[in-house]
C-alpha cells in the first residue's frame, strides 16, 4: 500500500465510490471521446468479426426456440461504441435477411449514442427504459466495470480499502454486514494482507438485468474467477487494474484510464438464477466452449492454398489467427460465460458442448 496502513488519517474514499466517479462521473473515462474499447483495450467484439457471427448464430438458435417472434430483440448491456451491435446488424442483413427483418437491436449505455451506430439500432441509457426482452440480453465485458469495493485482511479482520484521486491507499472501516456475508460465502480470506473485491454490486446489477428477460437468453461474458481459484489464493492480491492506450497500468481513479476487476462468475450466476423463475436453467462455462460450439475454430488454412491463391491464403490465415485469439488459453478463451435460458431450453449446441466439456 502506498499510504501507511497504521496511520489514523484516512484519505480517500472506498474503491466503489472512486471507480464510479472515475469511470462514469463528469469527465470520467467512459465519457471521454477517446475512452472505451478500441483505443485503450481490446475486447472479443473488436478482435474479430467472427465473434459477432457467433452471436448471430446464437440469436438464430434462440429465434427458433421462441417460434420466430416479431420483433426478436438483441440487447447489449454497456454497448460502449456500438461495435458489436453494428457488426451484428451488418451480418444479419447480409447473411440472415429473414431474421434481420424481425431483429430489434438495442444498446444500453450511459454515454451518448455514437454517430457510427446505424439508425436502426435503438439506444437507451438505463435498464428502466428497456422493454421486456424477448430474444437475447447480452453483457460482454460489462460486469468487470461495475464499481465495487476492495478489502484487505488485517489481524482484526477485513477492512475497506480507501483510495484518493492520485491512487494512494489506506485502510478504512469494517465492511457492512451484507459485504461480510458475501465475503464469507464467495471469497474467504485467510492470511493477513490478502485482498478481495466484494462482488455484491455485480450480483445486484446482473440480477436487475436478467429480470428484464421475459423469454429467451440472458448472457454475461467477462474476465472472471471462481471459488476454487479464490480459496486457493490465486488472486490473493486482488484483481483491480487499469488500462490506458492499450497497456495495463496501475488503477489510478482520476478518469485517465479504465479501471476493472475480474468478476466472481459463480456468484453472478447464482444471483442471476435466484432472480429468475424456478423453471429457468443456467449454464456456467467458458468462452472457448461456447464459441467452438457456435463454429468459431482457429484451424489454419491448407498449405496448398498458399501456392494456388496466396492472397486468399493470407486472408484465411489472418482470420484463423483472429478466431484462435477468441478461444485462446490464457486469454479471451478463458472468459467466464453465464447463460440463463428463460421460457425456453438452452440452445442445443450449447447444451451438447457443456455435456462434452
Amino acid at each position: 500500500m502506498s499510504a501507511d496502513a497504521t496511520s489514523t488519517e484516512q484519505p480517500g474514499v472506498p474503491w466503489r465510490t472512486a471507480m464510479e466517479t472515475a469511470l462514469y462521473g463528469p469527465g470520467g473515462f467512459y465519457h471521454r471521446p477517446e475512452g472505451g474499447p478500441g483505443h485503450h483495450f481490446r475486447t472479443a467484439s473488436s478482435a474479430s468479426v467472427d465473434f459477432a457471427r457467433a452471436v448471430l448464430r446464437l440469436l438464430a438458435e434462440v429465434d427458433e426456440l421462441l417460434g420466430r417472434p416479431s420483433p426478436l430483440m438483441f440487447v447489449e448491456m454497456a454497448a460502449a461504441r456500438g461495435a458489436l451491435l453494428t457488426a451484428v446488424h451488418a451480418l444479419a442483413r447480409d447473411e440472415a435477411p429473414g431474421l434481420a427483418a424481425r431483429l430489434q437491436l438495442v444498446g444500453v449505455e450511459l454515454a451518448d449514442r455514437p454517430a457510427i451506430v446505424p439508425e436502426e439500432v435503438g439506444w437507451v441509457r438505463d435498464l428502466a427504459d428497456l422493454p421486456p426482452v424477448v430474444g437475447v440480453l447480452f453483457a460482454n465485458e460489462w460486469l468487470d466495470n461495475v464499481p465495487l469495493d476492495a478489502v484487505e485482511q488485517t489481524a482484526a479482520g477485513p477492512r475497506v480499502v480507501l483510495v484518493d484521486r492520485a491512487g494512494d491507499e489506506s485502510l478504512g472501516a469494517v465492511p457492512d454486514a451484507a459485504s461480510l456475508g458475501w465475503l464469507e460465502r464467495w471469497w474467504p480470506q485467510c492470511a493477513e494482507g490478502d485482498r478481495a473485491e466484494i462482488g455484491l454490486p455485480r450480483d445486484e446489477a446482473w440480477a436487475a438485468a436478467v429480470r428484464r428477460t421475459r423469454a429467451g437468453l440472458a448472457v454475461a461474458a467477462d474476465y472472471s474467477h471462481d471459488l476454487a481459484e479464490r480459496t486457493a489464493g490465486v488472486h490473493a492480491g486482488g484483481t483491480l487494474t487499469g488500462y490506458r492506450d492499450g497497456r495495463q497500468v496501475l488503477p489510478v481513479p482520476d478518469g485517465s484510464c479504465d479501471i476493472t476487476a475480474h468478476v466472481a462468475i459463480d456468484s453472478v450466476a447464482a444471483a442471476g438464477a435466484a432472480a429468475l423463475p424456478a423453471t429457468a436453467s443456467t449454464l456456467l462455462t467458458d468462452q472457448r466452449t461456447v464459441l467452438r460450439a457456435l463454429g468459431v475454430v482457429g484451424d489454419r488454412p491448407p498449405r496448398e492454398l498458399a501456392s494456388t491463391d496466396p492472397r486468399a491464403y493470407l486472408q484465411a490465415l489472418s482470420s484463423a489467427g483472429q478466431r484462435a485469439e477468441l478461444t485462446a488459453h490464457g486469454g479471451l478463451g478463458d472468459f467466464g460465460w453465464v447463460l440463463h435460458a428463460v421460457g425456453v431450453p438452452l440452445p442445443a449446441s450449447l447444451a451438447a458442448a457443456a455435456q462434452a466439456r
